[in-house]
């Protein structure tokens, strides 16, 4: 949470001064003598705010890496588990295909609903 309240902080030094078309006009600004010591004020303020603006969007590039990695990871989980679910269906069209398969499927079911109901009875 300091993080987001510290580029918001950055964010906020960043576009300090700056309006709709440039750095705001002061009385030395307006004149057509300008200083150089202002020039070199307003060069520094202008070259810490490129360095701000450096850092955030490196730190932007950081996070969507990091994101992709992540994202490739479990694209990668999920097509294993895809093709283990895949099997499995396979292995049950082939039992559900035979009568006898049914009929094993129908007998393994009564036996695991006649256990949780006697486990439910006696707990």
């Amino acid at each position: 949470m300091n993080s987001r309240r510290d580029h918001r902080l950055n964010r906020s030094a960043l576009f300090d001064g700056i309006e709709e078309g440039g750095i705001r006009a002061s009385s030395s600004f307006a004149s057509r003598e300008i200083d150089d010591h202002d020039n070199d004020k307003a060069l520094n303020s202008l070259h810490d705010r490129v360095n701000i603006l450096k850092r955030l969007t490196g730190d932007i590039h950081e996070e969507a890496e990091s994101h992709n990695r992540i994202l490739d990871r479990m694209g990668n989980a999920m097509d294993a588990s895809r093709g283990a679910l895949s099997g499995t269906v396979d292995r049950f069209k082939t039992v559900f295909e035979s009568k006898s398969g049914r009929r094993m499927v129908t007998l393994v079911a009564s036996f695991l609903a006649l256990f949780l109901l006697i486990y439910y009875l006696t707990r």
